[in-house]
């Protein structure tokens, strides 16, 4: 490993840029049919798979900022496409599901997204995509252990 730090092939850099190519290309499809930005389909999707959870939790499980799943929660619920109840043992805390338009977008989007990974991975053998899995969990493993330190 060299001492220079060349940015183009810092592993950090790379899979910021590979991540956020990945994402905006996939959202040209859902915000020309459905008006949703990155963050919006984010919480959509982790309401799909987890409904009533919190906008704190939304924040935790998807690494996203707690400004942009505010924002998008509001746009989201302005254009009823999530309901939002508050709990009854604490008024501050807001409970999030999908309305039936929510759903009804995320059924649509969901398939798109899952053709767009299989496209994208199409050019792997699966052999690379099981490699790809496993290193993927390692680097997730010991970033978090490093975030420890």
């Amino acid at each position: 490993m060299s001492s220079e730090l060349i940015l183009e092939n810092f592993l950090p850099y790379r899979l910021s840029i590979l991540s956020h190519t990945v994402s905006t290309t996939i959202a040209q499809v859902y915000d020309k049919r459905f008006s949703l930005s990155i963050p919006e389909w984010r919480v959509i999707a982790i309401l799909g798979r987890f409904p009533g959870l919190s906008a704190v939790e939304v924040a935790e499980r998807t690494l996203m900022d707690k400004v942009a799943v505010s924002r998008a929660v509001t746009k989201l619920i302005k254009n009823g496409r999530i309901d939002r109840e508050f709990a009854d043992a604490d008024r501050r805390r807001s409970i999030l599901n999908l309305s039936e338009e929510g759903r009804l977008v995320h059924d649509e989007v969901a398939p798109l997204a899952l053709e767009f990974e299989r496209d994208l991975l199409s050019g792997l053998d699966a052999d690379d995509v099981e490699k790809l899995d496993v290193i993927m969990e390692r680097l997730m493993a010991r970033a978090r252990k490093l975030g420890e330190s």
